[in-house]
This record gives C-alpha cells, structure tokens and sequence, in this order.
C-alpha cells in the first residue's frame, strides 16, 4: 500500500530522525508504528546510520502490529524483521537471524538482556507503550537499564504516559535520558517535585504535586518529547460516554456493605474475607459486577442486574455489532452462559470481528488494550467490569475510537450504584485530567 503521510506524521518522523532520544506521545489511532518504522527505514538503510533496532513491545502488539505494518507499506519494502517469541529455543533462533529489526515482548527483556547468553548489539531501541517501564522496581526496567549506554538512538512511544500521575514520569524518562532531565534517583525526583499526600503519621501512602511542579516537570522533557492528540490531527468520530446505572435489591446491598464493614461475610455458608486494603476493593469491585470468589476459586453468584441491563444495551443495539469489556473469569463464564458471544483472542476473532460476522464480542482490556484494530466490526463498546488503570480504559476504547472509525462510537460504563464501580470511574476522569495537562502542555505545534 501507499503511504502517504499525513502532516503530523512527516513531522513525528522528522522529530524521531533529528532526536537521537525521543519521547512520542502519540494518542491512539496515530499510526505511530508507521510513524517510526520510516524513521528506522532512513536511518538503516538510507542514511546508515543505525545498524540494528529491538522494538519492545506488549506480546500481541508483537505479533498483530509491528509485522503487519512493515509488510502492509510499499515504502518500507527492503526492511527485514524477525520475531522473537514463542520457546526459549525459539526465541534465541529469531534474534539469532539476520535483521534489521528484532520484536521482542516486553515480558522477555530480562531474560534477553542477563539470560540468553547473545550479546546486546542494538544501536537503537524502540519501547512501544514507554508506559511499560514505569515501575523503577520492575524487573524489565533494571535489565534495560544495565544496557541503555550502549544505545546510541531510543524511541518510546505511548498514548498514555502519565496514567497513575506525574510519579510515572521518572522511570519511563530514566530509561530515555538516563536521568539527565528528571534526575537519576526517584528519591530525588520525588523530594523535589512531590510532598506527601495521604499518610499515616511518618508512613507515606501517596504524594501531590508541589505547586508548580507540572509546568517545570514538562518544561524539563519538552525538548526530547512531542504529544500528539488524534483530536487535534484526525476527524475523529463523535464519541459519546453514557453511564447505565444498576440498583442493587436490600438483600444484596446488606451483604455488600457487610463486607466492605467488617472485611468478612458469610455468603452461602461459606466465609469470604478481605485480609487487606487491595483485596477488599477486588472483592467489592466483584460484587458490584455480580458474583464472588470463595474459596479455591469457585464463583459465588449473587446478582445479575448489571447482566440484565447488558441484555437491554445489546438488544438497544438493534443488531449492530457490540464489544463488551469484562475483567473477572467469573464475569465472562456468567456473559457466556447468558448470551451467544465470541471472545476476541486470536488473529482469526479479529478479522471476524472486523468482516462484522460476531454480533457480541467480549474482550478482556489487559489482553486486548494496546495496538488492535477493532473499529472496522463496530462502534459500540459496554464495560460490564470497570479498571483502576487509566491506561487500560483508554487503550481499549481506542480499539473502536480511532482513525478508520466511520460511525459514532458510544462508550457504556454499567455501574452498580453506590458501590466502588463510582469510586473507579471517579479515578479514572481524575487521572485524564492530570495526562491531559501534560499531553496539552507538550503539543507538537506543527507551524515550528
């Protein structure tokens, strides 16, 4: 196929050719696979100035996207891949192969980097979602920190940099800059830019930003870092968000409250318990959806108002194909055994999916939230189980709102009324107002 770009993406590319270290904030939908694959084509086979790229990447982002894309345009026809995945002995025999391009999971850049036994010989490195390396504990991120001055170029690509807060920002920039721009020690950042939040006399359980803080964070990465929003680069489809809130009867709500009281309920003559904060909140976000586990991990039902008010959002349908998001195994045995659904998990699910040949398609948003093109089979999207994580939430709505889209796209969040489903979406539009700000104050002003 053709490319032809579109402003903003000659001008991403551009950034990415002149920036030997950049950070792309890309809003889904942009196209940033195709978006740096240029990049990597001139610099590899037209400037020489890189020898050999390793793309990180999420496992089906690995197998569905980065291929897809370089075999898709006729531009990059030349530029080789190998995909590192599957068997230890399988992995080791792709990135034994000759390439310009090695694609490796995320999940394996420890085993790569101190576990294989090859040698670390990239000259460039593209993290797609840069988001991945927020956690400076994580083990991914130390590999790759042990590593990162033998790269001469890094990339990293997300849409959601900042999805739990400005804290986010050290690690995903340490692994860019090495600690240049935000400093090369956490305690330090946080000392700097952060004051305690929520304590508990001298324990600290979260931090706020210092007054300021954001507009000197961002002024600080501004010069390696561009964001783009689809809405500003694309005519996007209108997107619609309805809230569908379900009631639940006395009975049910006794034992909700009972459990978020007392941490304990007795429920069908077995005990269910909540040994800590964490676990409490699993345990109530699956009550709001309807059934609980006990004990080996067998489902307790106990009620189906937010299935019966799925039925009435499928049946509002009126036959047009609709994507429901679950989280809990329990969640989508009760969905199954209701309704004639497909679940969306391999190739095959998507380009049915796609043809518009499933009417009801579940997907679950850690397995299906980051680089699947979904908005050919449908525009309606139900969450059934909601997320805590910004990240998650906004990359599986991108799987419908997104270029290509050609209808309005409405987004329903079933919410069980007064339980912590409020909590969650009350979380996630606070959190989209801390990314906002730092994707507007980072704009790409394409006039430069």
């Amino acid at each position: 196929m053709k490319y032809v770009p579109h402003e903003y993406q000659t001008y991403a590319t551009e950034f990415i050719l002149t920036h030997p270290i950049s950070a792309i904030l890309l809003s889904m939908g942009l196209g940033k696979s195709v978006i740096t694959l240029t990049a990597i084509y001139d610099l590899c086979l037209d400037s020489f100035q890189i020898r050999k790229t390793l793309v990180i990447a999420p496992l089906r982002v690995c197998t569905s996207t980065w291929p897809a894309e370089i075999r898709k345009w006729d531009h990059l026809e030349g530029l080789t891949y190998s995909l590192a995945i599957g068997t230890e002995a399988e992995r080791k025999a792709a990135l034994m192969q000759s390439a310009d391009i090695h694609i490796i999971n995320r999940e394996n850049v420890q085993w790569l980097i101190e576990e294989s036994g090859l040698p670390f010989d990239y000259d460039m490195v593209v993290i797609d979602e840069l988001s991945s390396f927020k956690s400076y504990q994580a083990k991914r991120f130390k590999s790759l920190m042990k590593v990162r001055p033998l790269v001469k170029r890094i990339v990293g690509l997300t849409g959601t940099p900042s999805s739990n807060g400005l804290m986010d920002l050290w690690a995903e920039f340490k692994v860019l800059d090495m600690g240049k721009r935000l400093g090369r020690f956490i305690t330090h950042y946080r000392d700097e830019f952060f004051q305690p939040d929520k304590r508990n006399g001298m324990q600290v359980f979260s931090y706020k930003p210092k007054p300021g803080a954001e507009d000197e964070i961002y002024r600080r990465i501004s010069d390696i870092t561009i964001s783009m929003k689809s809405t500003d680069y694309l005519k996007m489809p209108e997107c619609v968000m309805n809230e569908v809130q379900v009631t639940l009867s006395d009975k049910e709500r006794e034992a909700y409250d009972t459990l978020r009281r007392d941490l304990v309920l007795t429920l069908k003559d077995e005990e269910i318990d909540a040994a800590n904060a964490a676990a409490l909140s699993g345990k109530l976000c699956q009550m709001a959806n309807g059934a609980i586990y006990g004990e080996d991990k067998r489902a307790i039902h106990l009620h189906d108002q937010k299935l019966d008010a799925l039925e009435d959002l499928i049946e509002g349908a009126n036959g047009k194909p609709v994507l429901v998001a679950y989280w809990y195994k329990h969640d989508l045995d009760r969905i199954q055994k209701r309704f004639a659904v497909r679940e969306i998990k391999t190739s095959r699910d998507i380009d049915d999916w796609n043809a518009g040949t499933i009417p009801v398609g579940l997907i679950h948003p850690a397995s299906a939230g980051h680089g699947l093109n979904l908005q050919a089979g449908g525009a309606t999207l139900i969450w059934f189980g909601l997320t805590w994580s910004l990240e998650l939430y906004q990359q599986t709505n991108a799987r419908l709102w997104r270029q290509g889209q050609k209808e309005t796209v409405v987004i329903h969040h079933i919410i069980t009324r007064g339980t912590i489903d409020e909590k969650i979406m009350k979380a996630l539009k606070s959190k989209e107002g801390t990314q906002s700000a730092l994707i507007e104050a980072l704009k790409a002003d394409l006039q430069i």
